[in-house]
């Protein structure tokens, strides 16, 4: 029973699209598209100079030092130096390097303009010198905290609404092509978020538009520098064939496989964690010198680059599908086992991205299976790719468009194995993983 006064008048629903029809909006919308070129800049200048450190460190130096080649044991003493650099940031500069990655992709808020310093050291600490982690949470939290910070020089009093979405579109215009194209970043920042509604759409337009202008930035820059725009391609995707029963059938078992291995990955790197964060600097050199440890092992045994290892795994995936018929069933599993190994140590103290880790692994445990009977090459690599992705990220569209939109037209058949993959991996990841203690506490809307 309604405790309104009879006669009086109902209370009009507030109009969610009030702050659309506003000045202010009309200002953010241009504001966004301001702040998409020099961040998108901002975002390739990183990404080249991790690209750079990466050729310098593990190429020219030993060339230079008058080995033949990269040895095998190179990487152990380089991510010694990367633990020591990332723990001494996270003890030392303010804010803890950027979010822990164990925890997922966070995008819950940008960082400080103190706290950037911090999350740009960690970062190419990370990324520079081979943990397996990638580019695109560093990338999420300097885009999202330069935006913000850019806009408090000019206006001191940003309202918290207006710096949210300030801070989004940053991050949409510094992830706009990483992945291969603007709209799947965009997705994948919008389901990361967990926003829905009128929200949803106030913050979506501005980072739209902010990554529409940055794809463009990546691209004219690309051209101009002849270093590419750093995007996730693939090369020679083999034809995919229509799914059967039989693809069907594998489609179950990719993502059984791929929920437990994903849930192992993340349970590892947890149970890590706090162990490292009581003795911070010695336990992240030794994490560095395991994740080392695990590419040297790779490398002794399956006779091939340690740096297969190493890295996100981004610039790996077309190599690993072109060349796959190089591999052996059993050389793809020992490439997932140690990738996976040191994957879960990175997770559990340096500063990235889970993303790329998470689609190598599904792609090379896609691989290892279509040696085995009724299941082709692109089927089992998109499957892969998608079923690991939603283990390890909890996001199952993305997994799905990252999985499909990656081979082209040919992901668009396969699409229905990977959605089938994709819901089974996330169905098991929940069951096998952690109860939370307490409820988490509501986010607040932007």
């Amino acid at each position: 029973m309604s405790d309104r006064p009879a006669g009086s008048p109902a209370t009009a629903p507030a109009d969610p699209f009030a702050l659309v029809r506003t000045r202010s909006y009309l200002g953010l919308l241009a504001m966004a598209a301001v702040l998409g070129v020099p961040i998108s800049a901002m975002a390739f200048g990183f990404l080249a100079l991790v690209s750079e450190l990466q050729s310098l460190t593990y190429t020219d130096l030993p060339r230079a030092l008058g080995f033949d080649g990269t040895p095998d044991w190179w990487p152990v003493p380089l991510l010694a130096l990367s633990g020591l650099l990332v723990a001494l940031t996270i003890r030392h500069l303010p804010g803890i390097g950027g979010h822990k990655p164990a925890a997922g992709l966070n995008t819950s808020g940008a960082p400080t303009a103190a706290e950037l310093p911090g999350v740009l050291i960690a970062a190419l600490a990370t990324l520079a010198l081979g943990a397996v982690l990638g580019p695109e949470a560093p990338l999420i939290a300097l885009g999202g905290g330069v935006a913000v910070a850019a806009v408090r020089l000019v206006r001191r009093d940003l309202p918290r609404d207006a710096a949210a979405v300030v801070g989004s579109s940053g991050s949409f215009a510094a992830v706009s092509t990483l992945l291969g194209s603007p709209l799947l970043g965009a997705f994948l920042l919008m389901e990361a978020s967990g926003l829905g509604g009128a929200t949803l759409g106030m913050v979506l337009v501005p980072g739209l538009l902010a990554a529409g202008i940055g794809s463009l930035i990546f691209i004219g820059l690309g051209s101009w520098t002849g270093l590419g725009t750093y995007s996730l391609t693939l090369q020679g995707v083999p034809h995919a064939s229509a799914p059967d029963i039989a693809g069907f059938g594998w489609a179950l078992v990719i993502g059984l496989a791929s929920g437990v291995v994903g849930v192992g990955i993340r349970r590892a790197a947890l149970f890590l964690q706090p162990r490292v964060e009581r003795r911070m600097v010695p336990a992240t050199v030794l994490a560095g010198i395991a994740v080392g440890l695990f590419a040297l092992a790779y490398a002794e045994l399956s006779g091939k680059s340690a740096s297969e290892i190493l890295y996100s795994g981004q610039n790996a995936l077309s190599p690993l599908l072109d060349d796959r018929a190089q591999y052996t069933a059993g050389g793809l599993v020992l490439l997932v086992l140690c990738k996976s190994l040191a994957y879960s140590v990175s997770l559990s103290c340096f500063r990235g991205g889970p993303v790329f880790p998470s689609m190598f692994v599904g792609a090379a445990g896609g691989l290892a299976l279509s040696h085995l009977p009724g299941l082709p090459t692109a089927a089992a690599f998109a499957m892969g790719i998608g079923a690991m992705c939603v283990a390890l990220l909890e996001l199952p569209m993305t997994a799905v468009l990252l999985a499909t939109l990656l081979l082209g037209a040919d992901g668009l058949t396969v699409m229905p194995l990977v959605i089938v993959a994709v819901v089974v991996s996330y169905v098991v990841s929940l069951r096998l993983a952690p109860r939370p203690t307490a409820a988490p506490a509501a986010r607040p809307a932007p």
